[in-house]
């Protein structure tokens, strides 16, 4: 049990996280995925696909919705990504999540938002919805992420590539 005169702990500065950002959206995966990673104020994960393609379709047999295993990809990076709100410095996995598909994410774009939702010495727990072109929640998802004490191995950014 935590020392309640020693209030919140502390949020990683933004400028902590906007470099944890400007690392992660340089690396070859989330250019190959066409995502943008980023934490407005400080307070939530954002990741956004602006410009979907072909490659991201194919969800309940269309051509116009998004594939669920992509929907589940971005799920996994916002979530475990929701380590940095934490401490962006030390590593971090996702070790569960449980996903709700509400309705087919189509138009033009997409965002996912995550926020944490409460943590422990070494385990977080966060919550994300995915949002279509029109701004309508079109999936749910909890999650578990693991922080571990370690550094990432770049020391700034858990992109290895």
């Amino acid at each position: 049990m935590s020392d309640s005169s020693s209030g919140p702990p502390a949020r990683p500065s933004l400028a902590a996280l906007e470099r944890y950002a400007e690392l992660f959206n340089q690396s070859l995966t989330l250019r190959h995925f066409g995502a943008q990673l980023s934490f407005p104020e400080g307070r939530k994960v954002v990741v956004t696909i602006p410009e979907l393609r072909p490659e991201h379709r194919g969800g309940v047999g269309s051509a116009l919705a998004v594939n669920g295993g992509i929907l589940a990809a971005l799920f996994d990076l916002a979530i475990g990504t929701s380590g940095a709100l934490v401490d962006p410095t030390r590593r971090c996995a996702t070790v569960q999540l449980s996903m709700s598909f509400e309705r087919p994410v189509t138009g033009d774009r997409l965002r996912v938002e995550a926020e944490v939702d409460s943590q422990g010495l070494t385990l977080l727990f966060a919550s994300a919805r995915v949002y279509d072109a029109q701004d309508r929640v079109c999936g749910r998802c909890q999650g578990v992420v693991r922080l571990s004490n370690l550094p990432w191995a770049s020391g700034e950014s858990p992109a290895t590539n």
